[in-house]
């Protein structure tokens, strides 16, 4: 017979209404700022230009110094707001949300979870390392490594802001089989690295000893949220700008622009499905890019594997979430989402 739980259905009963209220506050002034209201004009804009701007990869700088340099000015200018947002609610969620129901509702290894993790993702609609402040600090919360990566994987991958951008802009075959192949990809792969992972040990970050919950509450709201905040910041964001900078000096090499070379060969869809899964874009930044080089003559497998990795992972994702995944989890996530992406490029292919 069942245990009944005690502690923490009185700490879930305890626990200040205003806490939750005032996460949820913050979530859509937030997104509304940054994401809801400047997409809502960027949609009429790409229905009557097909077009949302020039691609991030152009101009590329002959040196490596420049590039990377260049590179992280125009990358961090588009999306410091949201990674402002990505660490602040990845601390709030911390503090503000009752850690039980996170564990009752997120903890648990079911597919459900999984499922309930990238349906919660899809109103944010960010980049896949604007997201990673958030995963994390679902993960210290005690959510489950699947529930989480369906989190993180579903905001950059099942945005509708950018499926609707890219059904005008590339066409609808296109935000059709991305749609398709996201959901797969999305569940699929969180769901597999929840399977895989289930018996390694916790990462560093997430041995930490527990601090009774009725302690923890004990302590000034003010100075939970700023400790929080800080180990946040600090196992995320500098190697995030280290990667970047990495990235934009490497980018000649991981995007030639040779007109015509780019045809729908499996070793083109191989290569820049990889690509994709280490070079780091802002949010739809995938459309313009992919534009860009159809235009030059790449093919349609090609393209749909870039459409598929680009907005998915990343190395400076990754590399923040190192504290609070197992480095085989990561791992095979970047495996699986290639393999996706490979797939999805051999598919559509056929089908378009």
């Amino acid at each position: 017979m069942p245990q009944p739980l005690t502690a923490p259905e009185n700490t879930a009963r305890a626990w200040p209404l205003w806490k939750p209220i005032l996460f949820l506050l913050v979530v859509a002034i937030g997104l509304y700022y940054v994401k809801w209201q400047p997409y809502y004009g960027k949609a009429f804009l790409a229905a009557d230009t097909h077009s949302i701007g020039k691609s991030i990869l152009a101009n590329a700088d002959s040196s490596p110094w420049q590039a990377a340099w260049h590179y992280a000015l125009v990358y961090f200018t588009a999306v410091w707001k949201a990674a402002v947002l990505g660490v602040l609610l990845g601390s709030l969620v911390q503090v503000l949300i009752p850690r039980d129901w996170l564990v009752r509702t997120l903890g648990h290894p079911r597919f459900s979870g999984t499922l309930l993790g990238a349906a919660i993702a899809l109103p944010g609609m960010m980049c896949t390392c604007c997201a990673a402040p958030v995963a994390a600090g679902l993960r210290r919360q005690s959510v489950s490594s699947g529930a989480a990566m369906a989190f993180w994987l579903s905001n950059p991958v099942l945005n509708p802001a950018t499926l609707i951008f890219m059904g005008f802009v590339l066409g609808w075959p296109f935000a059709a089989i991305r749609l398709v192949a996201g959901v797969i990809m999305v569940l699929g792969v969180a769901w597999l690295v929840q399977r895989v992972t289930a018996r390694d040990p916790q990462p560093a970050a997430l041995q930490a000893p527990a601090v009774p919950l009725v302690k923890t509450e004990e302590r000034p709201f003010l100075g939970r949220w700023l400790k929080a905040l800080w180990a946040l910041f600090w196992a995320t964001i500098p190697v995030y700008i280290v990667a970047v900078l990495a990235l934009g000096a490497a980018r000649v090499w991981l995007f030639p622009h040779a007109d015509g070379a780019i045809d729908n060969s499996l070793l083109w869809i191989i290569a820049l499905a990889i690509a994709g899964c280490l070079f780091v874009i802002p949010t739809a930044a995938e459309i313009p890019i992919v534009q860009t080089m159809m235009l030059a003559g790449m093919g349609t497998g090609p393209a749909l594997a870039l459409l598929m990795t680009l907005p998915a992972v990343s190395l400076p994702s990754l590399l923040m979430l190192n504290k609070v995944f197992s480095a085989k989890a990561l791992c095979l996530t970047a495996a699986l989402v290639a393999l996706c992406g490979i797939a999805t490029g051999l598919v559509g292919m056929g089908l378009m």
